[in-house]
């Protein structure tokens, strides 16, 4: 709704008799009960809502000029806004003010992705287009994916959202303000296949590297045992373009066994952005891990096992299904990475 609709709401509604709470509840938090209390000021005072002035005194830092100058620094890229209010002479406080009241900015992390050559791009869209020349919409809901995971005992820690909120250092400390990570954590790897029918079980690897011979005598048996349990002798295994997967043995062992198999001559390079495991499922999945079990390496373990039950049927359903939509966004996107 435009400002205007709503002063006009506004001024109906107060004239008619309807307190300020009213009017906030009545319009779902539209606007501010504050907002609305100003307005119905105004509106006692001088008869309509008068907003060609903003309300208190004059501003002396967050001015016309200050905003432009800015906006000015924000076209030339990356803005620190310490830098930012050093150079034009205000606190840091009023530089923020100007970035998200006044230019409706907000900041965000720098994003980390696989660098796509123009070649990568091609690929990806070729994939794209082979998918949907080869595959109906209910073939896609027959596609395994799979992918590998090394976790490790120190967990996951998100060091801008994790906040604790105190009244000193000390205090927060007490409050499980301090993560404490390990120099050299001990690590496991794990195998997992997803579709729309579920997960399949999860494959560890507790000690050593993982390569072809180890893949297809430990994972391919069961991704083969899985796929056939819920599909039947008609789907489709996708892997990407690990080592150990385009391995010449690796890739006959599929051929030979597979009904069907999206092949390294098929799958993209660079493109974890188009396999549910990476843009959905392994988040889903860290989310249920109980880090605080997560002691020692056979506690990891223990705990992977325990926490891939809990992973939500309808988060898998969704992320396969909406599988095809992705390859069309990234189709009308000439092949660029999803976010």
């Amino acid at each position: 709704m435009k400002s205007e609709d709503l002063q006009k709401l506004v001024t109906l509604k107060h004239r008619n008799g309807d307190y300020p709470t009213k009017i906030f509840h009545d319009l779902n938090g539209v606007l501010g009960l504050t907002t609305i209390k100003r307005w119905c000021k105004m509106i006692d005072e001088a008869g309509f809502i008068n907003l060609t002035t903003p309300p208190g005194p004059p501003r002396t830092v967050r001015t016309a000029g200050a905003i432009k100058k800015v906006k000015k620094k924000l076209q030339k890229g990356k803005v620190s806004t310490r830098k930012l209010a050093f150079a034009l002479g205000m606190s840091r406080r009023s530089a923020q003010r100007i970035l998200q009241d006044d230019l409706g900015c907000q900041p965000y992390k720098r994003l980390i992705e696989p660098a796509l050559t123009e070649e990568h791009k091609e690929k990806r869209k070729k994939f794209a287009n082979w998918i949907r020349t080869n595959f109906r919409k209910q073939e896609t809901l027959k596609i395994l994916f799979s992918d590998e995971k090394m976790f490790d005992i120190d967990g996951i820690y998100n060091t801008q959202n994790d906040r604790i909120w105190a009244a000193s250092r000390d205090e927060a400390g007490k409050q499980g303000g301090v993560h404490q990570k390990k120099k050299f954590p001990q690590k496991v790897m794990v195998w997992l296949g997803v579709c729309s029918k579920g997960v399949s079980p999860l494959v560890v690897f507790e000690q050593g590297t993982l390569d072809h011979e180890r893949y297809i005598k430990a994972v391919l048996p069961v991704a083969l045992k899985y796929g056939n349990h819920v599909f039947g002798n008609d789907w489709t295994f996708q892997q990407d373009g690990a080592k150990p997967h385009i391995h010449h043995l690796t890739q006959q062992w599929c051929h030979d066994n597979f009904p069907g198999f999206i092949d390294k001559d098929h799958w993209p390079p660079n493109s974890p952005d188009l396999n549910p495991l990476d843009y959905c499922i392994w988040d889903e999945f860290q989310k249920v891990i109980d880090w605080n079990r997560a002691t020692s390496k056979a506690t990891l373990i223990q705990e992977l096992k325990r926490a891939v039950k809990k992973i939500r049927k309808n988060v898998v359903f969704e992320s396969c299904n909406s599988w095809t939509n992705r390859l069309y966004r990234m189709s009308q996107n000439n092949g660029d990475y999803l976010r």
